[in-house]
């Protein structure tokens, strides 16, 4: 059975890592620096935590599902421990190494390509991977859209093995394909999910700054109107508020992939979403706001029924 290393234990992470578990792998991880709730996820989902020399020299594939900021920090640190296992002559069998280093994070095609290059003339291959879709639940598992570069695709192969285990993969294959496209998909599709977050947080947060009465009534014309897209705002506003910090470095990096004046609008998604962070973490002012709107909104949804 496979060993597949993990970092880290977010909320998709330890779900992903449970699906695999739960198929027959060994999933690792290293938990250096992260909080006791990170701790508490990996040893629900069943994931081992090691040092990160020991997750190199057992794992057959490492899976980098961090925090968008965080993703070349991430593989910058796999590459030193790459280097010293190396130099050390300790893991002179390079076989026992993991195939690829594969990053499935929510960057920018740049980035994905700038992480690609630190692999480039090392033992381990590099795959780019966009989940797209929510963490793995009962009856639902989100899409890894996976792609390397030319004269890779025994490498990618291999990778979508992992379907047997309980991944849904998906390789991005045909003319032109290449580094970087995993990512571009993802961030197409983040646009409308994450983006509409965005909206529907500026759109409540600016109706209560004319008034509470404006908010409510807000509410209550969407019931009427646009019921439909009222069921979304209820069900991914209170899901958005804490990981708005998340949110912030994805919607950056959304700014540098579209260019031009259209970046502004992910500029200033990426402000809201700083903002609300900045609440939940400060005097909640905002946090409740949004949660009271989106309490005012199921109440229409029930008496509209």
């Amino acid at each position: 059975m496979p060993a597949i290393a993990i970092v880290s234990a977010g909320a998709m992470g330890s779900a992903v890592a449970k699906r695999l578990v739960r198929g027959g792998c060994t999933v690792y991880t290293n938990l250096d620096g992260r909080s006791p709730a990170a701790h508490q996820r990996a040893l629900d989902a069943g994931m081992i935590n090691v040092p990160l020399p020991t997750l190199l020299s057992r794992s057959t594939w490492i899976l980098s599902i961090v925090p968008p900021g965080e993703a070349l920090t991430f593989a910058q640190k796999i590459r030193s421990a790459l280097g010293a296992l190396s130099s050390s002559g300790s893991n002179a069998n390079t076989s026992a190494l993991p195939r690829a280093f594969v990053d499935c994070n929510a960057v920018n095609p740049e980035m994905v390509k700038r992480i690609g290059g630190l692999f480039r003339e090392t033992p381990m291959g590099f795959i780019d991977a966009g989940i797209v879709g929510t963490p793995p639940r009962d009856g639902w598992d989100p899409t890894f859209y996976a792609c390397s570069e030319s004269g890779s695709e025994e490498l990618l192969e291999d990778f979508a093995v992992l379907a047997q285990y309980g991944l849904k993969v998906s390789l991005l294959k045909g003319a032109g394909a290449g580094i970087g496209d995993a990512s571009s998909l993802k961030l197409c599709e983040s646009m409308m999910k994450k983006g509409s977050i965005g909206l529907f947080m500026t759109m409540m947060l600016t109706a209560h700054r004319s008034s509470p009465a404006t908010a409510d009534a807000l509410m209550k014309e969407l019931s009427i109107s646009q019921p439909a897209l009222m069921g979304r705002l209820i069900h991914t506003v209170p899901e958005g508020i804490p990981k708005a910090y998340r949110f912030v470095a994805e919607m950056e990096g959304l700014a540098e992939f579209v260019g031009g004046g259209e970046a502004d609008i992910f500029k200033g998604f990426a402000k809201v979403f700083e903002r609300v962070a900045g609440s939940l973490e400060g005097d909640r002012k905002d946090v409740e706001t949004l949660k009271t709107g989106v309490e005012k909104a199921l109440e229409l949804q029930g008496t509209s029924k």
